[in-house]
């Protein structure tokens, strides 16, 4: 009984055992198809080395597009900038605000104005040794401060930037205001800006790093698969032609064109130039979106109403008025992101820069023409183009000139509106004709009153 027993627990240990041995393997196996190779996390990096203008928010815009679609662990901005367009900014922080990638700035070197309102906007702010954040003072393009109402909406954005990222709201402001002062930090005589070190003691930084490499082992980031975005051909031209200074300058060349073929008509050059700079114009913000169908068409209209003025109803201001009306909308509208006319979500900095752009060479134009017109046409170039020399009857030129005189007292009616000027029509013959003030709609009875050199002067007929 007691062998028995013995090979009992001897059969029972062997059969546990050959169990053990054969589902090992098995479970060998499955933890391997559980755990599977280290995850690498994906990493998407822009660079910003420019001033900040629409070129700049259309690239942020399309990077978090890609970042948000593979998914990043983190969005990272190495950034050195002097700053740039408020509006475009605004745009910016905007966007790095309402994703819910976590983003990273790395201020390598500068973070001025625009550069310190995007930075304050990202979740985590590093910095490079000797690289500064601050001074977001509002200026025009001389660089003189801009009055108090837009120091205001730029402390209020900055503070609310603060706000939403846990940092201190009032030293925000004092970026941007000098009369604000913060014991210990700043005084009511200077802007505030931070060097590296006081970005960290008051939590506008955190840490100091000498590369990107370095800040994502800070965040335990061992490996990782990085995206940098690539800016394509047709996305460096079109950042090229929205540029506030050179969309003003393709208005400028499109004024002076159409006033120079209408100096010159039938030369050909100047209308070109301003046919390929309203092109160029409104080409790009109509790929991105901005300039709608509609905004062009009311560009198109305007150039005819002042056609009509200049060539059909001259002198009543009325139609030439519109025109111009018709053309400096359709320029801003395509400028800006409206749907028809609803502007919500449009800022006023945003509309008086897209005004700015509109009007300035407009006007700059205006006073050049008002001031250098006569000198141009008088130029080399204009000379060679155009007729300015007079043949005098004493050098020999003479003119067959057909003798009005027979068609005094004849009557017949106005081929054209004249007024004063236009043509009428007597005996089935187009004559060109001349009131003495009066204003002559088509069809009209005329009488013939006179003639002086190759026109008719007429008068209303009473009938």
């Amino acid at each position: 009984m007691k062998y028995l027993q013995i090979l009992g627990k001897t059969v029972a240990n062997n059969a546990l055992l050959l169990c053990i041995l054969y589902c090992t393997p098995v479970l060998l196996v499955n933890a391997q198809q559980t755990v599977g190779p280290m995850q690498k996390a994906s990493i998407y990096q822009l660079d910003i080395t420019e001033e900040i203008y629409p070129a700049t928010w259309r690239k942020v815009e399309k990077a978090v597009k890609e970042a948000e679609d593979l998914n990043a662990a983190y969005f990272i901005i190495n950034l050195n900038t002097y700053g740039g367009a408020v509006d475009a900014a605004d745009s910016i922080r905007t966007k790095l605000l309402n994703t819910k990638i976590p983003t990273v700035v790395y201020i390598n070197n500068n973070a001025a104005s625009a550069g310190a309102l995007i930075s304050l906007a990202c979740d985590s702010i590093y910095m490079s040794p000797g690289a500064k954040i601050g001074a977001v003072t509002v200026v025009n393009q001389s660089g003189a401060k801009m009055p108090d109402k837009y120091q205001s909406y730029m402390r209020a954005t900055m503070r609310a930037t603060a706000e939403v990222q846990g940092r201190d709201p009032q030293i925000a402001e004092a970026m941007v205001d000098e009369s604000i002062s913060i014991p210990g930090i700043i005084d009511t005589t200077k802007t505030l800006t931070f060097t590296v070190n006081e970005a960290i003691r008051y939590n506008y930084c955190e840490g100091e790093f000498s590369s990107l490499n370095d800040i994502l082992k800070h965040l335990n980031v061992a490996a990782y698969e990085k995206t940098t975005y690539q800016e394509s051909i047709t996305d460096k031209i079109i950042g090229f032609l929205i540029n506030p200074f050179v969309q003003s300058f393709l208005l400028f060349i499109l004024m002076w064109g159409i006033f120079f073929e209408l100096k010159t008509p039938g030369v050909g050059f100047p209308i070109a130039a301003a046919i390929i700079a309203a092109i160029l114009y409104f080409a790009p913000s109509y790929l991105e979106g901005l300039a709608q169908n509609w905004e062009i068409l009311l560009f198109i209209v305007g150039l005819v109403l002042i056609g009509l003025e200049i060539f059909v109803v001259p002198g009543t201001g009325i139609t030439g008025g519109a025109g111009l009306a018709f053309i400096i909308t359709g320029l801003v509208l395509s400028t800006i992101n409206n749907n028809f006319f609803d502007f919500s979500g449009i800022s006023t900095t945003e509309s008086l820069r897209s005004l700015a752009i509109v009007v300035v060479p407009f006007v700059f134009g205006l006073i050049l023409l008002l001031t250098m017109s006569g000198k141009l046409v008088d130029s080399g170039y204009f000379k060679r183009v155009a007729l300015t020399t007079t043949q005098e009857a004493s050098e020999g030129y003479t003119v067959e000139q057909k003798t009005l005189k027979f068609l005094v007292g004849k009557t017949g009616s106005a081929a054209t509106t004249l007024r004063p000027s236009g043509k009428v029509d007597i005996d089935g013959e187009v004559y060109d004709a001349i009131t003495e003030g009066e204003w002559i709609s088509p069809n009209e009875p005329i009488v013939v009153k006179g003639y002086q050199s190759s026109y008719l002067v007429v008068k209303t007929e009473l009938v």
